[in-house]
């Protein structure tokens, strides 16, 4: 007999930064048990029907993924329109984005049908988000950074008002097991600056696994985009699942090897 599948996804409110209530996509998979849940943190390009397709993967493979709209206090009519107007002034406020994805993960805890265990993942700048949160907010049980650019620092690229500090500089407070998967032609991150961010998670002694791929650059997942690597993406995905059913699962205890032994940089 065929497994049951199910799925609802629609969209619902949360409250975030100083209560602002924001637009949210909440998609989950039906049936008896309880789930993991994951925050998808949209990329650059905003919350758009990508961004909603993977939450809906996500969700058919068995997590409760919510993805806010980290854009919506643009106001404006599109993705697009919100997307340059973040752009034109100076990025996305790194105090308020945090705040934001709390109030997601703090959300997906309220919810009946999951276990407590909450992932988060994000896409380009969701990849530097990803960072800076899994090393500054609370309740987080594994990250996964897609080609997240800026997450260190770059000779000629001073700090700005909305992004004060590098989240290499915060390392040290990393509380999760991070996934990474970059590819080998990405200029942010480019390879050299991939090195960077793994020498600095060695020094700390931190779990992770980074996995690059050849013939893949920056979005190398967007089916929609002529950036799209069908064997890097394919592989890609069967990493971050099998990195949320470890972590995420019901039964998944926490880590009890070393972080020397759970450490791994794979070249695929």
């Amino acid at each position: 007999m065929a497994r049951y599948e199910g799925m609802i996804a629609e969209t619902v409110n949360i409250n975030g930064h100083n209560g602002d209530l924001i637009d949210a996509y909440l998609a989950r998979p039906l049936g008896a048990g309880l789930v993991g849940s994951v925050v998808l943190i949209h990329h650059m390009p905003g919350w758009d029907e990508a961004s909603k397709e993977m939450a809906r993967k996500l969700a058919y493979n068995g997590f409760a993924t919510i993805s806010p709209n980290l854009h919506f206090r643009e106001g404006k009519a599109t993705p697009q329109e919100n997307s340059a107007s973040i752009r034109d002034a100076g990025g996305m406020p790194d105090e308020r984005t945090m705040a934001d994805v709390q109030a997601a993960i703090n959300y997906l805890r309220t919810l009946p049908y999951t276990n407590g265990k909450v992932g988060i993942i994000g896409f380009c700048s969701g990849g530097r988000q990803v960072f800076l949160a899994a090393c500054t907010l609370s309740g987080i049980d594994a990250a996964v950074d897609c080609w997240g650019g800026g997450v260190t620092a770059r000779d000629g690229e001073p700090p700005t008002a909305a992004m004060p500090k590098s989240p290499i500089e915060f390392a040290a407070s990393l509380s999760c097991p991070l996934l990474g998967l970059f590819g080998n032609d990405d200029a942010r991150p480019s390879p050299a600056e991939v090195d960077e961010t793994e020498k600095v998670l060695k020094q700390h002694n931190k779990i992770y696994e980074f996995h690059r791929y050849d013939n893949a650059g920056h979005g190398f997942f967007a089916v929609d985009r002529s950036s799209y690597a069908q064997v890097a993406a394919t592989d890609g995905w069967e990493k971050v699942l099998a990195w949320y059913n470890k972590y995420l699962s019901s039964d998944a205890a926490s880590d009890g090897r070393t972080a020397g032994q759970a450490r791994a940089a794979v070249r695929a």
